[in-house]
C-alpha cells in the first residue's frame, strides 16, 4: 500500500477546488430566499394539517 503524501493531497485539493463553479451573490440570495419561503410554506401546511387532525380526533373521541 502506498504511503499517503499530505503535500500531494493538498495540491490535488487545490486543483479540484479551482474547477468548481461558484454561484454568484445574486444566485445565492435567490436560492436562500426560495429555501426560506418553501420552509415557511411547509410549516404552514403542516400546521393546518395538524389542526385538522386534532379537530377530527377531538370529534371522534369526544375530547
Amino acid at each position: 500500500m502506498a504511503r499517503p503524501d499530505p503535500v500531494q493531497f493538498v495540491r490535488e485539493v487545490r486543483q479540484e477546488t479551482s474547477k468548481v463553479t461558484w454561484p454568484t451573490r445574486k444566485e445565492t440570495l435567490i436560492t436562500t430566499g426560495l429555501v426560506l419561503a418553501l420552509s415557511a410554506l411547509a410549516a404552514v401546511f403542516f400546521l393546518i394539517v395538524d389542526q385538522i387532525i386534532q379537530l377530527l380526533m377531538g370529534w371522534v373521541f369526544g375530547l
